[in-house]
Order: C-alpha cells, then structure tokens, then sequence
C-alpha cells in the first residue's frame, strides 16, 4: 500500500505502528474478496459485525444474517464465478480499533479482465476491530461516475 494513505505520518512518529494497522484493515479485503470468488456467503457474511448495515443502490440490508442470505442466492445465482476487485484509495483511524476506508471497487465477471469502467464504484467502509479481528460495520456503495 502507498504512504500516500497515511499522509499525516512520517518516519519516526509511529509510521511502522501506523503501516502495521493499515495492513491489517487491508487483509479485511483480501479476505472478503477471497470468500467472494470463492461464492462462500457465510465465510464473506461472516467478516461484518453481527449488526452491520449495507447500502448499496436500491438496497439496504441489516445485519450479518441479512447480508449471509443474500450474498448466499447472489453467489449462487447472478455473481456465480464472479470476483470482486478492491482498490483502496485512502484508509483513516479515528481510533486504534476503529478505521474509514474508501475504495474503488468493482465486480468482474467469468471472462472478463477487468470490468467495464461505468461497472465501478466507490465505496465507504466504517471497520471496527473486535477480539483482534477487523469487521465491517457499515459498507455504502455508489457509483463512480
């Protein structure tokens, strides 16, 4: 990941502190990118906290067990061997065990490369680390235009 997510940290202030916790909240997004490609709806459910909220357009679901049964009929329906890509544009700690995150994102479909660019969104992710482990709490999702 580029220093230029951190901009507020320099050499000597806790930047390995720093890089440490942002490759952490990084791993959140290999992980559920893995569980993604893999159309494993409880593994993916299972990185948001058990009250989560996800907005995307024209939807809004409440709560892992929401999250895991849609992803579920998803994985197994319309996104069946899809992958999902994460570009994190910028990650923000608002306390040691809370982190804002925003990324670039996209779904790639079998065969595709990459996705076509009207397909990509940004997204915010509000992370909380509970018992050492970083979940989403809330995810919203627009196009990027």
């Amino acid at each position: 990941m580029s220093s230029d997510l951190h901009e507020h940290v320099t050499p000597g202030d806790g930047a390995s502190s720093a890089q440490d916790g942002e490759r952490a909240v990084l791993a959140l997004f290999d992980a559920t990118s893995s569980a993604w490609s893999d159309g494993d709806g409880g593994a993916f459910a299972d990185r948001y906290a058990e009250d989560a909220t996800v907005i995307l357009p024209g939807v809004h679901l409440r709560g892992r067990a929401e999250i895991r049964t849609s992803m579920g009929g998803a994985f197994a329906g319309p996104l069946k061997g899809s992958r999902r890509i994460h570009l994190p544009q910028s990650v923000r700690f608002l306390a040691e065990d809370v982190a804002v995150v925003v990324t670039r994102s996209a779904t790639a479909f079998p065969g595709e490369a990459e996705p076509p660019s009207d397909r990509w969104e940004l997204a915010t992710w509000a992370l909380t680390r509970r018992d050492g482990r970083w979940l989403v709490e809330t995810y919203h999702s627009c196009p990027a235009g």
